[in-house]
């Protein structure tokens, strides 16, 4: 609880309206896309700097925890308030500050949706590339603290590719500015990617300058059906061969594939065992070229039917069906779990074939789909976390997931962020001297150790035997 004295200052720095302290209202802020809830203390929504670094203050002197929070769609537990405390929401703080065409550059407060930064840049024929699967609701804020990616991370890479620079309210209240609106800039420690997929452990971001790209001339959209899973996969690894670099390469196994045409009927083929959605961009004969290209692939890969897509709302129809995935398999049981298991990009048929081989170890249902271009599949368990036995066999099969990945070579999340879900895993791949590096920088900026705390860092477990 927090006292009436806190609560009082509090309202007093965000205005009545936006202190939430009814259990009622705190509901909405006690979850993220993860089975874990705890309900905040209160919630806080600022609608400047001024007012995060006051509040951050307050927080500090009264030793309260603090839970940096944007739209709440992650997917490791990041968001949610394990020990209760305070939310600070930026959904309220949303204007696009700056659009330079002549920089290349965007400044954004954290509350800004994904989609609408992108439907503003592109007006002007301007471009930013990462997509998350909830662009449609994620704020840029959160796709920063998580490092976010999406599809186009195959050619594009993540969020941290484009974050220039930053405005972050510190442990305290103290606003420190990192990097700038320059391409290049080394002077001094990298902050800003420090703060990039922090998860909210090290500060509050308020301000982000973000890098643009000129519009690619054009698209093209192509879905490839086989009859094998074992196929689509070792095709991604043949296009990867072949350096063809596509805008985008998602695979989806026949599960996924029935759950979305249950769930939102898009003319994805049901008799597929999986499907490739490929999207090729840049100038129109280098589309045309990169498309020619991949059917030869395909076809030496043995597709089993290739179909174009006829012009753009065919294509939008066809990624509009892909960001259903997850909300379509979670419809079917109560309970999904989503991992980001994330290989070298050759590693993929053989992360393939171990999930399958996982899955059925331990009993579990399982669909999979996921970046496959740039070596991130997200295997999801359909389960019920009120059956502890169904929640034993799903927690054992994605921790031997997280061994496997890390023998492939890979890593724990490719843009997931490791927060609470994969916290107990992360010695495993830093090792003990690893992580206490990053826990002694953590301390250095958080002392109190307020800033999203069990969050990230946690006891280890034994590796699967």
């Amino acid at each position: 609880m927090l006292s009436p004295g806190l609560l009082k200052d509090l309202r007093a720095v965000v205005g009545p309206e936006n202190l939430l302290a009814d259990p009622a209202g705190l509901l909405c802020y006690a979850y993220d896309s993860t089975p874990t809830t705890s309900l905040p203390d209160a919630v806080v929504l600022p609608g400047n700097a001024q007012a995060v670094a006051a509040v951050m203050r307050l927080a500090g002197e009264a030793g309260v925890p603090v839970v940096p929070r944007g739209a709440g769609t992650n997917l490791s537990g990041g968001s949610v308030p394990l020990q209760g405390g305070l939310v600070v929401c930026s959904t309220r703080f949303n204007r696009i500050r700056e659009i330079s065409a002549e920089n290349l550059t965007a400044v954004v407060e954290p509350g800004v949706v994904t989609a609408n930064l992108q439907a503003a840049v592109e007006k002007l024929g301007l471009f930013y590339p990462p997509d998350p699967s909830s662009l449609s609701v994620s704020t840029i804020g959160g796709n920063v603290a998580e490092s976010a990616g999406g599809p186009r991370g195959f050619k594009y890479g993540t969020t941290k590719d484009y974050a220039l620079g930053l405005e972050v309210v510190l442990a305290g209240g103290a606003v420190v500015r990192t990097g700038g609106r320059t391409v290049k800039n080394v002077s001094g420690y990298d902050l800003t990617h420090l703060f990039v997929g922090s998860e909210g452990t090290l500060g509050v971001i308020t301000e982000a300058v973000l890098r643009l790209i000129p519009l690619p001339e054009k698209k093209q959209t192509l879905l490839a059906a086989f009859t094998q899973l074992d196929r689509a996969a070792e095709a991604v690894s043949a296009i990867v061969a072949a350096r063809i670099i596509p805008a985008t390469l998602e695979i989806m196994d026949k599960v996924t594939i029935e759950r979305i045409e249950e769930f939102r009927p898009s003319g994805l083929p049901l008799d597929a065992d999986a499907i490739l959605l490929i999207e090729v961009d840049g100038s129109e004969a280098e589309v045309d070229h990169q498309a020619a290209r991949l059917e030869q692939i395909l076809k030496a890969g043995g597709v089993e039917r290739l179909r174009v897509a006829r012009d753009r709302a065919e294509s939008d129809e066809l990624w509009a069906a892909r960001r259903t995935a997850y909300a379509a398999i979670a419809h079917t049981r109560p309970t999904a779990i989503t991992e980001d298991a994330t290989v070298p990009r050759d590693k993929i048929p053989a992360l393939v074939r171990r999930l399958q081989e996982l899955a059925a170890k331990y009993d579990v249902e399982m669909a999979i789909v996921g970046h496959a271009g740039d070596g991130n599949l997200h295997p999801v368990v359909m389960t019920d976390q009120r059956d502890p036995q169904e929640m034993d066999r799903a927690v054992k099969f994605f921790a031997e997931v997280f061994q496997v990945t890390l023998e492939l070579g890979g890593t724990l999340t490719g843009e997931h962020g490791i927060g609470l879900l994969k916290a107990p895993y992360l010695e495993w791949q830093f090792g003990r001297e690893g992580v206490e590096v990053m826990r002694s920088i953590k301390a250095a900026l958080d002392p109190k150790g307020l800033l999203n705390p069990g969050k990230v860092f946690q006891r280890p477990v034994a590796r699967p035997v």
